[in-house]
């Protein structure tokens, strides 16, 4: 069973890669915000009674539930309303901010510093470009971290699926840097 100070913890660990996960799945901000505080706090009300290894595979799973929740109440919204998309200005966030300036090394030069930024901006388009399924897979793979089993079983899928969906990716993202000329 969590603490109150391990489960603090975990919630305050998880929360910036949760949120750039769902800014990825589903392109906005605010809904993404959203999203992220809804699986916290479902998270919280459901499940704050189990043993703190077991807290990032279901905090996944319920992040993976709301995006697709998401998705669907979009759906279900625009057969009924009018698409408005042309009335509002689509307001993208500067590459800058992506970059945690707290962990950067405070010696890097500007001109570093506009190279690392202009490459996460280039990670963050190829992770757009992938497709939905390839782009979960990659995420919980190597932004989560978590294992082939753990992501098949909040995917829904198959470990192979998995591993085709995650060298797919790996292999379009290889290829969206290169042709802008980043190499390792």
């Amino acid at each position: 069973m969590a603490t109150y100070q391990e489960f603090s913890r975990f919630l305050a660990g998880v929360e910036k890669r949760a949120f750039k996960h769902a800014i990825f799945a589903v392109k906005d901000r605010d809904a993404a915000l959203d999203i992220v505080q809804e699986a916290m706090l479902k998270l919280t009300d459901n499940y704050s009674g189990k043993p703190p290894e077991e807290l990032p595979m279901l905090f996944q799973r319920i992040l993976q539930n709301a995006i697709n929740d998401h998705f669907r109440k979009n759906k279900v919204r625009s057969l009924w309303m009018v698409q408005a998309s042309t009335l509002v200005s689509d307001d993208e966030t500067d590459p800058l901010e992506t970059l945690d300036t707290r962990e950067m090394n405070h010696f890097a030069t500007p001109p570093e510093l506009l190279d690392r930024a202009q490459v996460v901006a280039n990670i963050e388009a190829a992770l757009e470009s992938l497709p939905p399924r390839q782009r979960e897979a990659f995420l919980l793979r190597y932004w989560e971290e978590m294992d082939t089993t753990e992501t098949a079983e909040i995917m829904g899928c198959s470990e192979g699926s998995v591993k085709t969906h995650c060298s797919r990716a790996a292999h379009a993202i290889a290829a969206f840097l290169k042709a802008k000329g980043i190499t390792p």
